[in-house]
């Protein structure tokens, strides 16, 4: 079966990839979510979660476009070519104590600051209805050199981007983050576990 992603390049499964995928990396250095730690550390802390009703909280399915199926049966259909669509939103969303929770998550290189071109228009206005609709939303952020995790709440995050579409800087620096965001240790079980800072933003009394 084919898979190719909107630019029109084939996609190549994970695992016959994984080291490619780890030298690859665009031009301002930031890594979205395309197999690297993060997003595996993610999926882990999730399932800890899940496991233990904490939260429930799952990373969202990319969309397929089918373009090519074959039916070999009358009784089966074989996918044989398919396009990953663009993500419309963001990568993770769930409810925790009855309330809805949206993140997205991204990881870079740079190890001064952290370039705003990786996010797009369409996930900033996502980001937006969420809080307007009093949901918890954020991005967590990960130093790759350093290990180091931050989590940012969508409202700092909307200030920066405004600030760059007003002519201001393209980025924020590693002293906005440590200023505006919270530092997440990493652990054995959960990995990121995140929703220690959502206790203590929004349920401090449990905290």
């Amino acid at each position: 079966m084919k898979f190719h992603y909107p630019n029109g390049k084939k996609f190549i499964p994970l695992q016959q990839k994984t080291t490619s995928i780890k030298k690859t990396k665009d031009k301002d250095g930031t890594y979205g979510n395309r197999g690297m730690t993060l997003e595996e550390d993610l999926n882990d802390t999730n399932a800890y979660y899940l496991e233990r009703q904490i939260a429930v909280i799952h990373k969202k399915p990319t969309p397929v476009q089918i373009v090519q199926v074959d039916y070999p049966k009358r009784s089966a259909a074989v996918i044989k070519e398919a396009y990953f669509k663009q993500a419309s939103t963001t990568d993770y969303n769930g409810v925790y104590k009855g309330r809805y929770i949206d993140f997205e998550a991204k990881e870079t290189k740079h190890e001064t600051s952290f370039p705003l071109k990786n996010f797009h228009e369409h996930q900033i206005q996502h980001m937006e209805q969420v809080i307007e609709q009093n949901g918890i939303c954020f991005v967590i952020i990960r130093f790759s050199t350093t290990e180091e995790v931050y989590l940012i709440e969508a409202k700092h995050l909307l200030h920066f981007w405004n600030r760059m579409n007003t002519g201001g800087r393209k980025s924020i620096t590693k002293e906005e983050i440590i200023e505006y965001g919270h530092s997440i240790p990493l652990g054995f079980q959960p990995r990121i576990d995140y929703i220690r800072i959502i206790d203590y933003l929004y349920n401090p009394s449990s905290y």
